[in-house]
């Protein structure tokens, strides 16, 4: 299906609360405007969602929590596999959409869409696998029966630098499992969030099952939410900082969480690597997303005997790649979010020049409209810059170097995060060591992309808590319950 100019797609959006199966207003009539980073032009006006707007769609979820519950697995199924494939016929709109409200390159929201819909046919497939057991107990005079259940309504907290996967690997399973929700997309790119509900509805999700509430007081709508009795789940990506604070209040009714929170991954490449090999890894573990992804590699952590060529052929090729509005042809590196995101990359940069840094290229923001940051590369990064012990979100390399396999690994986990770790090595038992050794939740061992919507998604430390995606995120929206019954023979 051919896909709508940028106009006519954005005149045919959903811009209100989705509540109850209703479009509506906000409590109020507020509004609030969606940008584009490549140029600062309006958008799109969306309904500003209050603490009262935020109350109605959990009524909503909880009035019908009991009937998604029993809805046929097969149903529940049949549904989500109907939004994928409806994704499948809209994915240029879905594509196009993405790159005007956060800015990525179309082929990566292409990219994207792909990805993203995949948690919708994956979890369809686990909803009618999901499973108990029975058995005899250990003296012989009972019988146990395990089963699991959904854990009822949910509250999803989603980010901006993902708009649709973020949505769909969050929305998929709670479904799959069903469960009730409520989604707060962010204020920065909640298009694709209400286009992707509408799919839903037209893929015959009955009213209230899901309900989205985009806001600009994330804070004020978040909190009675959470006090809420009825609510039984909160699932949060997002900084660190912000998912403690949710921590804490989610604690007051002992709710369900999952938490992705921030990372600061280690990209790691030993002596004996395939430095072409490293290199690609590198450019698409760093650059993808325009560096804004919890998934980036942060550092990297460069054997001196190869530190030099490594950082020599990175270069070359980072200079190769086109920056622009994200719809140009060839474009490569789009706008960051918004200027706060240039702001803080350009502080980033010149604390770790200032400390002794090389630049091999780049170093600041792009002039001109847009909130663009040129790529840079930056060589022989001091360890106590703060750009190493920060989570940059930006097209920025730094690179550091080590001389034993202890140290990369002592460098690698000198952080409180420990989202994913990239590691680029020919030795087998080497690599093999890293796998243990690393805290992280995720590795790619001589890959640059590890996200994959049938695999568990998540971090250690003070990334986070849960998987998303696999097997194991299906069981983050179930409850499991344990019955003993007598022995059926007297």
């Amino acid at each position: 299906m051919t896909g709508k100019d940028e106009a006519t797609l954005l005149a045919g959006l959903p811009t209100g609360l989705l509540i109850d199966g209703e479009w509506r207003d906000a409590a109020g009539g507020g509004r609030f405007d969606v940008l584009d980073p490549s140029t600062g032009f309006v958008l799109a006006s969306v309904a500003d969602a209050t603490p009262e707007d935020g109350i109605a769609a959990l009524d909503a979820a909880a009035r019908v929590q009991d009937e998604w519950a029993a809805t046929a697995p097969r149903k529940r199924s049949e549904i989500l596999r109907g939004a994928w494939q409806l994704m499948q016929e809209r994915k240029d709109d879905l594509a196009l959409l993405m790159t005007l409200e956060m800015g990525k390159p179309l082929a990566e929201s292409a990219g994207e869409v792909v990805y993203g819909s995949e948690f919708f046919r994956w979890f369809a497939e686990e909803a009618v696998r999901i499973t108990g057991r029975y058995g005899v107990n250990p003296e012989g005079t009972g019988r146990t029966i395990v089963s699991n259940h959904p854990v009822g309504p949910c509250f999803l907290i989603t980010p901006w630098n993902f708009p649709l996967a973020m949505a769909t690997r969050k929305i998929g399973p709670a479904l799959a499992a069903g469960c009730t929700v409520v989604v707060k997309p962010a204020e920065l790119t909640p298009l694709t969030t209400l286009l992707t509900a509408a799919i839903l509805e037209e893929a015959g999700l009955p009213a209230g099952v899901l309900n989205v509430v985009p806001t600009t007081s994330a804070g004020a709508l978040t909190e009675p939410v959470l006090q809420d009795p009825r609510l039984r789940k909160l699932s949060f990506t997002g900084s660190t900082p912000v998912g403690k604070r949710l921590l804490a209040q989610a604690a007051e009714n002992v709710l369900r969480t999952s938490m992705e929170l921030g990372g600061n991954a280690p990209f790691v490449v030993f002596e004996d690597a395939d430095i072409d090999a490293a290199v690609t890894g590198a450019l698409l573990a760093k650059f993808r997303n325009v560096g804004e992804a919890c998934t980036a590699a942060n550092r990297f952590i460069v054997h001196e005997a190869v530190a030099d060529e490594f950082a020599e052929r990175l270069t070359q090729k980072v200079a190769a790649m086109k920056v622009g509005r994200g719809t140009e042809d060839g474009v490569q590196i789009g706008p960051l979010i918004n200027a706060a995101a240039v702001a803080k990359a350009d502080d980033l940069v010149r604390e770790a020049v200032g400390r002794g840094a090389e630049v091999r290229l780049g170093g600041g923001p792009v002039d001109g409209p847009g909130t663009f940051y040129a790529p840079t590369v930056l060589d022989r990064v001091d360890a106590a810059s703060d750009i190493l012990h920060s989570e940059i979100f930006g097209p920025v390399v730094t690179i550091v170097r080590f001389t034993e396999e202890a140290d990369a690994v002592r460098i690698a986990n000198d952080t409180e995060f420990g989202l994913v770790s990239y590691v680029f090595t020919r030795d087998l038992a080497r690599g093999q060591r890293m796998i243990e050794r690393l805290q992280t939740g995720m590795m790619g061992l001589n890959v640059g992309v590890i996200s994959n919507a049938s695999a568990p998604f998540g971090g250690v430390k003070q990334s986070g808590i849960g998987r998303e995606g696999g097997f194991e995120g299906i069981h983050e929206y179930l409850s499991t319950k344990y019955t003993m019954t007598p022995t059926p023979f007297g």
